[in-house]
This record gives C-alpha cells, structure tokens and sequence, in this order.
C-alpha cells in the first residue's frame, strides 16, 4: 500500500513540476545597436516607420526612462548578462580583437544569464553579436548559451562581407562559418528558424537576438532607401540611410513576432526590446530632446528605447516613468524563471512592475562607466545619478558637471559651482565606486 501511496506522491510532483515548466514563458530578448532614443515612431518621429516595434509598446508596457549601462556596447552588453556594473565584472571599455586597443576582459568567474536560465530548465541561444570575448574561456558555449550563431567581435566593416580588419568572426558555435547575404537579414532568418524549432519542445526557450544595425557604417538594402527617400521628400543622404537601416530592422522584428504568433507561442513569450547605448550623432541618429548621443555621459549617450512585451501576463498599452538600466533585466528574467541569485548583482528586478503591481522604492545611487583609447588615453570617464541629481564628466579631460534632471531635463544649466553640498555627496560616492571597480583586471 505505501509503495502505491509513494508512486501517487511522486506522479503529482511530477505533473506539478512540469506544469509549473510550461508555464514559463519563452523569452526573447532584442537588443539593437547604437539605436537612439526617439528613433521609433512611437515617440511620434515623423520621418520613420517602425510599426513592429511599436506594437511591442501598445501590446505591452513601454519604458520612459530606460538607460544603458554605458555610452558604448561591451559595458552594456556585460551588464546586461551579468546584472552588474560593467567594471565590476571587467569590462569598462570596449572589448576589441587589437590587442592595443582593447579595454576589457570579462572575468571568467561572472555568471551570465542563459546559465541562470538554463536551471529552470530553459533552452538557450544567442543570435547575432556578441562582443564580450574572442576566445576561452569567454565564448559564448562556455557562458550558458546552448547555441551559438553569430559575430564575435564588435562591429562589422561591410553587413553583406562580414569582416572586421579583414577577419572572418562568424561562428556557429565555436565553428567558423561564412554565410551570404545582409547579416541583418540572416540573424533574422537564424531566429525564425529557432523559434519554430522550439515550438515542438517543452522546454521554454531564451533566445538573445543581439543585432549589430542599425551601428555603422549604415548599410541598408537600397530598396528601403529608394523608399524613405520617396516617402520623405528633401531628407538628407545621411538621415535617410540611417532611417532605411532602422526600417529594416523594424521589419525583421515583425518576422519573429508573426513566427511567434503562426507557432502558438506568441501570448506566452515575453518580449524585451531596447538598444545597447544611445544614437550615433554623425550617422544621422535621433535622440529626440535627450542632450547629445553615443559614447556622451549626457543623457542622449544613455537613454535608450525600451519596451516589453508579454500578451498573457502585461496589460496592453501601459507606460512606466521607473528608472531601470540594462543591468536590470537579468535579475528581472531570474525572478520570472523563478531562480534565486545567490551571487552579488547590482540589478534589480522589475518584473512586478511589468505586471502591474505597485513597488515602493528608494532613489538608488546609479554609476556610468566607459574607459576609451585613442584620444582618450586609456582613461576612464563616468556619470553618477541618484534621485534627480546627476554629476558627470564627459571626457577624461573636462570638469565635473551637475545637473538637476527634474527641473533641467536637457542639462543645459550646470550647477556644480552653485551645489557644492550635493556635489561632494555624489563625487564621494563615485570615488567608491570606482575604487571598487578598480579591484577587478580589465586586461588578460
């Protein structure tokens, strides 16, 4: 009798463990590169069109006030797989296949998201770029990601040759490969293939579609020029590459989330979108009132469209004023997976937002790091924020600034002179920080 009694017991453990599985969400994540702040229609940008990642706003919750951890991509893409401040896992600058002009190195002891994910039982893919490693032990089969297709490095020198310094950094796994065509369109076609692949399997998926467009150089097929130009008389060559650029991207999001819809998974995926820093000002980017653009500690160089997604679970059409950086959404996708962190991440979770609950909490003291060679020298600048105040340098080489967010939003007025008090609070607590930083090599 207790052997039938046991067998019963372990049967309903089972069937509740594997409920509690499918109800998991499939989660994919969609991070562009270098897109700015208003370059989506649904700030009301007149001169785009960007139907697909705007019905990701009015499907879901869209973010007003979501940064990047960096002005530059590799900070923001470390923070945005560890949940931490990007030098305290490494990686201040930019990690790059030059030796000579290299600024990071991930700590190979940093935990990252797909292995966080993959004990709940989660299937896990990176498509597209991946800019945190060239090598062991830092690729990204050896971080948690199952599967592996796309760019090692940081940018790519021509989308259709896919080279940087005349190199060949696609994978496929730890394989070389050398596909044809846009690489906008083939990590488009990569994801849609693995979308309908995991339609079959009970296990959810977490797929990181990391997109090296709309960054530069600005290479668009010449059939969305030839329509931007026809559609918005007198705009600039510039302005209308870079708009041709991001319309293809908006296009290839509408494949995924159609791919999700035609395979049944879609009311059940949480969608996050967003980009890694703000827009590249020279190649024509829009990063509406927000002060100045990528690689800038001013606001344009950090805030960035974000929107999320989830059909089941987040009340269409919502938007929220919280403050939330990249690094946020690791602890975010944790707590959705219902995995404990049992490590230090500086994130914070704001799945209870998403789902429309109500979070009292304190202003927390936010830092801002990008270390740069060049005409930088190697050295390192950074921006702090707590509450409204903000206390940045926006190049080794210029004085501290503060600004009042609330009542200057487009930091015109620089108060450092007149707020002595304030400024000594931040600038002390920045010293820690860096400090800290300080503590962890950014060179192997």
């Amino acid at each position: 009798m207790k052997q039938f009694l046991y067998l019963a017991i372990f049967s309903l453990y089972f069937c509740f463990a594997a409920e509690a599985q499918s109800a998991r969400p499939n989660i994919l994540l969609i991070l562009t590169d270098d897109l700015g702040y208003h370059d989506v229609s649904y700030y009301g940008t007149k001169d785009l069109r960007t139907p697909n990642i705007d019905q990701l706003c009015s499907s879901g919750m869209r973010f007003d006030n979501f940064y990047a951890n960096s002005p530059v991509c590799s900070p923001t893409r470390a923070s945005l797989m560890t949940g931490r401040y990007p030098d305290y896992v490494g990686v201040p600058g930019l990690i790059r296949s030059h030796p000579d002009d290299n600024w990071g190195y991930l700590d190979p002891a940093a935990i990252l998201l797909p292995a966080v994910l993959k004990k709940a039982g989660y299937h896990t893919a990176l498509i597209g770029k991946w800019n945190l490693g060239l090598e062991s032990p830092n690729l990204p089969n050896e971080k948690g990601f199952d599967l592996f297709e796309g760019w090692l490095e940081d940018m790519m020198d021509d989308y259709t040759t896919k080279r940087r310094f005349g190199k060949n950094y696609m994978r496929k796994n730890k394989d070389s490969i050398d596909p044809t065509g846009h690489a906008t369109d083939i990590f488009t076609d990569w994801s849609v293939e693995y979308i309908r692949s995991r339609a079959r399997e009970k296990n959810p998926f977490f797929l990181f579609l990391s997109y090296n467009a709309p960054h530069f150089p600005v290479q668009p097929p010449q059939d969305y020029i030839d329509k931007v130009k026809k559609r918005e008389p007198g705009i600039s060559e510039t302005r209308a590459k870079l708009v041709a650029f991001i319309e293809q991207t908006d296009d290839a999001i509408g494949k995924l989330i159609h791919t999700l819809k035609e395979t049944g998974q879609y009311d059940n995926t949480l969608i996050i979108f967003t980009s890694d820093n703000g827009g590249h000002l020279p190649t024509g980017a829009n990063n509406g009132p927000a002060r100045d653009g990528k690689q800038s500690m001013y606001e344009g160089g950090l805030r960035v469209p974000a929107a999320v997604s989830w059909p089941a679970k987040i009340k269409a059409g919502t938007v929220s004023a919280q403050i939330n950086l990249s690094m946020d959404i690791f602890p975010t996708l944790a707590e959705l997976a219902g995995v404990k962190i049992n490590h230090q991440v500086e994130g914070r979770s704001f799945l209870q937002t998403l789902l429309g609950n109500e979070i009292r909490e304190e202003d927390r003291v936010l830092y801002f790091t990008r270390r740069e060679g060049g005409s930088y020298g190697g050295k390192a600048y950074h921006a702090i924020r707590q509450g409204d105040w903000k206390l940045l340098q926006n190049s080794p080489y210029q004085p501290m600034e503060l600004y009042n967010l609330k009542e200057d939003p487009l930091e015109t007025t620089d108060l450092v002179k007149n707020e002595k008090e304030v400024f000594k609070k931040l600038n002390t607590e920045l010293m820690k920080h860096i400090q800290q930083g300080g503590r962890v090599p950014w060179q192997h």
